[in-house]
Order: C-alpha cells, then structure tokens, then sequence
C-alpha cells in the first residue's frame, strides 16, 4: 500500500469515488475510444445513481471524457464545455447485476465514428475497475499500457498476439482471456510494462478473425 491509498487523490471534490474516480472513468473511457467523443450515454447505477448528482459524478465523467484528469479545476463547469466543445451527453440511470455500487455504463461514439461501451467501477480512493468492454467482463485497472484484443475465439490468436509483441520486445504483466461462447466472441486483455509501438498494432488490426483493437496508452504523469 502506498502513501496515496492512505491519503487519497490530488483532486477536486468532494468524493474520491463519486469524483475523482467517476473523472478517471471518463478520461479512460476517451483513451480506450481513441478519439474524440462526440456522442456519450451516461447511465449510473446504485449510489452513483443515488447520490452522483450531489457528489457531481455526471460532471466528473463529463469531464474525463473531455480529457480532464480528477484534478483539473473546470469539473464543475464540464457540461457547459461539452456543449462548446460538441459533445452531446444523455445522463440516465439503469439497474446492474453483480456489479459495485459505485458503477457507470458509458455508451459512447467518437468522430470518427467508432462506438465504445465501457461498464466501469469506482473502488474508492480514485481507484477504478473496468469491469466490460462492448459487453465482454474485463477486468483492468487503466494503471499500465493495456491492449484489448476483441476477436473471434479461434485456435492460435493468443499465439499470434503474445509472439508479435515478443518480437517487439513488449513483456506482457498480466494477460486474461474471456468469452461469451466457445468459438464465439472473445477478448484478450493484456497489460504490459513497456508502451506497445504503432507497427504490432496495425498488424494485429488486419489479421484475420481479429474485430477490434483497444489500446490504452497510460501518460507519464499517471
């Protein structure tokens, strides 16, 4: 445990988890989209539905989305700087099962067009669960290079994933494997010590059976 479980995040309140680690969300959720939101569906579930209006949970994950940190001083004018910044929000709440009570479901689309659904969970002290990609459980904190493979469940994609980034001399921290159907739909998530290069990226993107590539590039100062 380090000095700042203890003390909490540099942040702008009140909550570490209803704030800070509702910005955190967002911030990732817009590094896992890869570009620029355009369109975002908010939909809190138990004491983010409860009580995020008070504590300014929509306005942190506004916020994050716009690629403010939980420190950034603009939280509480965030929808306002959405709307500058074209950026459409719907806040909602829906009933989860199995999940945090400090959980959030964000449907989001880039302008690009590319469209994201991220389930994510608020631990406390900032820190945070994604908990599903595109409706396949996850399980990753955001705190390293993270690469998500989305890809149909066929023999040798692990191979191929793992050795590409060998090749590239990326070491591989963690690595997890879920599906919702055997030789169905599948995610890989893998994070890794070192930033993954553009080249093994590109090259998974256009290998057969492979939907989907998420990467999540952590910045220096997280």
């Amino acid at each position: 445990m380090g000095i700042f479980d203890i003390m909490g995040p540099v942040m702008v309140g009140p909550s570490s988890s209803h704030t800070a680690g509702a910005a955190r969300i967002g911030y990732l959720t817009r590094k896992l989209l890869g570009e620029k939101p355009v369109r975002a569906e908010l939909l809190l579930h138990g004491s983010f539905a409860a009580t995020g209006r008070g504590h300014g949970t929509d306005r942190a994950l506004v916020a994050g989305l716009l690629g403010m940190k939980p420190d950034d001083e603009r939280i509480p004018f965030s929808f306002e700087l959405a709307e500058k910044e074209s950026l459409s929000v719907k806040v909602g709440t829906v009933v989860l099962r199995n999940v945090h009570p400090n959980t959030v479901l964000l449907r989001v689309q880039g302008a690009g067009g590319r469209k994201l659904e991220v389930e994510a969970s608020s631990l406390g002290g900032g820190r945070i669960k994604i908990c599903r990609l595109d409706g396949i459980e996850t399980n990753f904190s955001g705190d390293c290079p993270t690469l998500v493979v989305h890809n149909m469940d066929q023999p040798g994609h692990v191979a191929e994933v793992t050795g590409l980034l060998a090749r590239y001399k990326v070491n591989i921290a963690t690595m997890q494997l879920y599906r919702d159907v055997r030789g169905g739909y599948a995610v890989m998530v893998l994070e890794c010590d070192q930033p993954i290069p553009a080249a093994p990226l590109e090259s998974l993107s256009k290998t057969e059976g492979i939907l989907k590539i998420t990467y999540l590039n952590v910045d220096g100062a997280e």
